[in-house]
């Protein structure tokens, strides 16, 4: 079980990610803003929550999702190998940038590609990471659209299809109507250069 003792602080943010916590902690799913368009999300080491966001958008199995992590030492437990270059430009970068690495661990098969890879990113947001860091686990950060329909770029965009599919939606963001797009998608190469995907 979690421990919400080191949540007290995050409630004197304009935020409150304490009701989001026993959520993921039981495999439910959750509606939040992440640090680009507002989210599906569920404990990504959990094989049964993440099929459940499959099943919620429609989605192909051959199509994993992004996953969230609080920091780099949380990102180390997720994948085989971290390349040094990639590991200063996560310490550095500040733009959303999601990373795709050859070989992921821990996590279950349907939270990671076909050749084992996964994707992943560092959020640049407090609410992002406070949760994440609460929770201790990484989370699945999918659009919060059924699969082939547009993206939501703010809450109001979303579906009530989508909404009453969750077990529970962040207050945060909730009233910005400002329209937000999905995070760059990168992976190193063969010769250790960096290839913008998406």
């Amino acid at each position: 079980m979690l421990s919400y003792a080191n949540t007290a602080s995050y409630m004197t943010q304009n935020y409150d990610i304490k009701p989001l916590l026993p959520v993921l902690e039981s495999g439910g799913l959750i509606l939040f803003p992440t640090d680009t368009i507002w989210g599906l999300g569920c404990d990504a080491t959990s094989a049964a929550a993440v099929e459940s966001v499959y099943e919620l958008k429609k989605r192909d199995r051959s199509k994993p999702f992004v996953l969230l992590v609080s920091d780099i030492e949380m990102l180390k437990n997720y994948v085989v190998h971290l390349h040094p270059r990639l590991e200063t430009l996560l310490q550095y970068h500040k733009r959303a940038l999601t990373i795709i690495y050859d070989q992921a661990k821990n996590l279950p098969a349907n939270c990671i590609g076909g050749d084992g890879s996964v994707a992943i990113r560092i959020p640049q947001d407090d609410f992002c990471r406070d949760l994440i860091s609460a929770f201790g686990k990484p989370v699945v950060a999918t659009s919060a659209n059924i699969s082939d329909e547009p993206f939501p770029s703010f809450f109001g965009e979303i579906s009530s299809e989508v909404i009453s599919g969750v077990d529970a939606v962040a207050d945060y963001r909730r009233w910005d109507k400002t329209k937000r797009e999905p995070s760059v998608i990168a992976k190193l190469d063969d010769k250790e250069e960096l290839v913008v995907l998406r």
